[in-house]
């Protein structure tokens, strides 16, 4: 498991928004392609990918040494907590200990 030190984890927030943003627009069109459909095989199919793009998604960023913690939300693990980051942030400006969540998370001072 990484550690992360702030100033390292922030450096990463570029490449992680980059290939956060390739997935999000890639589900976005999928699902602007998928509400025109009927439920169906074809529509099915479109949730199949959607839930592909998610996946490689997470992929990516767990092999970046970060912990998907839901869709488009990521943390790094600090050693005393998380450095949290969601889509679509800037930057990285949000920690939460171990136990919070997301829920728990507060601004960085």
């Amino acid at each position: 498991m990484k550690s992360w030190s702030l100033e390292t984890a922030r450096e990463m927030i570029p490449d992680v928004r980059e290939r956060t943003a390739r997935a999000v627009e890639e589900v976005e069109g999928l699902e602007a392609a998928r509400e025109r459909l009927r439920p169906g095989p074809a529509r099915a199919e479109l949730d199949e990918k959607i839930e592909a793009v998610v996946q490689r998604w997470a992929r990516e960023m767990e092999a970046l040494g970060l912990d998907v913690k839901g869709l488009w939300l990521v943390d790094f693990d600090s050693g005393a907590g998380y450095y949290c980051w969601k889509w679509p942030e800037t930057e990285l400006d949000y920690f939460h200990g171990y136990e919070e969540g997301f829920a728990g998370r507060a601004r960085i001072q």
